[in-house]
């Protein structure tokens, strides 16, 4: 029960982050990838504000083995630059950029989101019900040689 509070608090407590920064409005996200153009820093200043607190999480983290709730931290995870993390990492900046959305902004705009917002979620959802039997393709892919 205080865990699902707790994840309750602390994704209100994201999305009013993002609906705040408005992080939720497609062109100002897109303003952030149009260097050339109508440029908006704004994302700049919340991907700062958010690094900054998580360093610091970071380093108390490294310091722990369970969280405040008791539940176990994750191990370190491995920091491997592979095709998969690549391609994985392209696919997703290409549909923030071409949608102005990614996950977080996209759940915290579906009350004013329109059918845009909803659109995107379906897509969402669908890559997310595709990316195991892609992933699976890309091992077997990688495994071969």
């Amino acid at each position: 029960m205080r865990r699902n509070l707790s994840a309750f608090l602390c994704g209100a407590l994201f999305g009013a982050g993002l609906l705040l920064s408005g992080m939720t409005d497609t062109t100002r996200v897109q303003g952030w990838l149009d260097v050339f153009g109508d440029w908006d820093a704004t994302l700049a200043f919340v991907m700062g504000g958010a690094i900054l607190p998580m360093a610091a999480a970071w380093i108390v983290a490294r310091r722990r083995r369970t969280a405040l709730l008791g539940t176990p931290l994750p191990l370190e995870q491995d920091a491997t630059v592979d095709a998969k993390l690549v391609l994985g990492s392209t696919l997703f900046g290409a549909g923030w950029a071409l949608a102005g959305l990614c996950p977080g902004p996209a759940l915290a705009s579906l009350g004013y989101g329109g059918t845009g917002g909803m659109l995107f979620l379906i897509a969402m959802l669908a890559g997310m019900v595709a990316a195991p039997a892609a992933k699976a393709r890309l091992d077997h892919m990688t495994a071969r040689g």
